[in-house]
């Protein structure tokens, strides 16, 4: 985070709404999406709300705010409960980064409107920037075809029934090169796979989107 300058408490704030945002908005469209497509326990739980106390996984946030990782949110959906199981289960899995992407082409709006209007940097322009930023690496790492990321239900949703059931069968290792590469983010340089992956990409799309 430190990307981002100095570090200070307004900063600390910032980061932290954006998170509850992010997370708020990224597993409501996963159960909202999941209860248009049949499946009634989003509602039944009341997950049918921006409300990010209802989705919020304390322990992933708590270990998101200490060494930058961790399961923000979580989303009761499954695909046998939907209508249409396979596509119904993608549209609602790609429903989580999609919003995340809406999300940031929305704050980038707001950020170009705002930012020339401030003498200085200010809380709303720093906040926004910071919105921006963690709502594209949100969608690029939850596009990751790891398992338990989004990305990886993707996938298994795409392919046909045969190579979906070799996918399945492959989702403990994918899990633990997932892990792996968790565990190279915090050597850095070249061995930070999951930075090249990430935060790269997201400063280039988000160069895009405020200019």
């Amino acid at each position: 985070m430190l990307l981002f300058g100095d570090f200070s408490i307004q900063m600390m704030v910032s980061i932290i709404a954006a998170a509850l945002i992010g997370m708020t908005v990224h597993e409501f469209a996963h159960n909202y999406v999941g209860y248009l497509m049949g499946d009634p326990t989003p509602a039944r739980e009341g997950r049918l709300t921006l409300n990010p106390m209802v989705h919020i996984n304390w322990f992933g946030f708590l270990m998101f705010v200490l060494i930058g990782f961790g399961a923000l949110g979580s989303a009761p959906i499954a695909a046998y409960r939907m209508r249409n199981p396979r596509w119904g289960y993608l549209a609602a899995v790609a429903a989580g980064p999609l919003s995340n992407l809406v999300l940031a082409v929305i704050a980038a709006i707001l950020y170009r409107i705002i930012a020339p209007m401030s003498l200085t940097r200010g809380f709303l322009p720093e906040f926004l920037f910071i919105m921006i930023y963690f709502n594209l690496v949100l969608f690029l790492f939850n596009l990751i075809p790891c398992f338990p990321l989004d990305g990886w239900h993707i996938v298994l949703a795409l392919l046909p029934p045969d190579l979906a059931r070799t996918w399945q069968s492959w989702q403990q290792y994918s899990y633990y090169a997932f892990f792996f590469l968790i565990l190279l983010s915090f050597v850095g340089g070249s061995f930070n796979i999951l930075g090249l992956l990430i935060t790269g990409p997201a400063f280039q799309i988000m160069n895009i989107l405020i200019r």
